[in-house]
């Protein structure tokens, strides 16, 4: 059965079976908007049951979503936007399909005539090419920056993954394995290094106790606190 859609209080809510489903469940993401993956063996009139019961809690999540559409960045074919090492080019051809390359300091977005730029997929699309080039930035810079610096300081680690999280910078597991986010692409250096030495500290102290301030102040300089603290004002979530 095809998707379904509901507007109730001014929101748009889409409903969807799934044969996999095992309960109904309720998503809210920006520009995805409101959507309930619903059981094959679930009625849709049982679903919507489900959802007015939970509508105060979706009106609420659903405002604070709208909130954060608002500092994403809109994309069109007159954006300037730049990652550390590539410029953001987005044209319209004569074409069927939306394209893309990476080359030569680009990121090259290629889309037909017929399709609107504003279009929501074509906005996750760009968004998906420009995590692309700071994947290969990450891969380029991070794996020198953290031997340099793990060398320096003699710190040593196991293994480096540089992952798409969206929810920490990094972490370090109990083998000294460590994970960075391809994010730290957006930050200043002198973040970027606060990051690693944070998650290289963590190879001495396991936790976020006394002791392992102090320890990341010695590798900072006595600045840990305050480069913490000017971490916070960048997102993992918003760009």
């Amino acid at each position: 059965m095809k998707e379904q859609e509901y507007i109730i209080n001014g929101i748009t809510i889409k409903l969807s079976k799934n044969s996999k489903a095992k309960n109904i469940s309720i998503t809210i993401q920006p520009f995805k908007g409101v959507r309930v993956t619903v059981p094959r063996y679930v009625t849709y009139k049982q679903a919507l049951s489900f959802v007015n019961h939970k509508i105060e809690w979706i009106k609420t999540k659903h405002t604070k979503i709208k909130n954060t559409e608002t500092n994403y960045s809109a994309f069109n074919i007159n954006t300037t936007f730049s990652t550390r090492n590539h410029k953001l080019v987005i044209q319209q051809k004569n074409i069927t399909k939306i394209n893309s390359k990476i080359k030569d300091g680009e990121i090259i977005i290629n889309v037909p005539f017929t399709e609107t730029v504003e279009k929501i997929e074509i906005q996750q699309y760009i968004r998906h090419k420009i995590e692309e080039a700071w994947r290969l930035e990450a891969k380029e810079l991070l794996p020198n920056r953290i031997d340099v610096l793990a060398k320096k300081l003699q710190l040593n680690y196991n293994k480096l993954n540089i992952k798409n999280t969206r929810s920490r910078w990094g972490s370090c597991s109990y083998n000294n394995n460590i994970n960075l986010s391809l994010h730290l692409m957006r930050l200043p250096d002198h973040l970027i290094d606060y990051v690693i030495l944070h998650e290289l500290a963590h190879t001495k102290v396991k936790n976020h106790s006394h002791d392992f301030w102090d320890f990341l102040d010695q590798l900072t300089y006595k600045s840990a606190r305050s480069l913490d603290k000017e971490l916070k004002n960048y997102s993992l979530r918003i760009y």
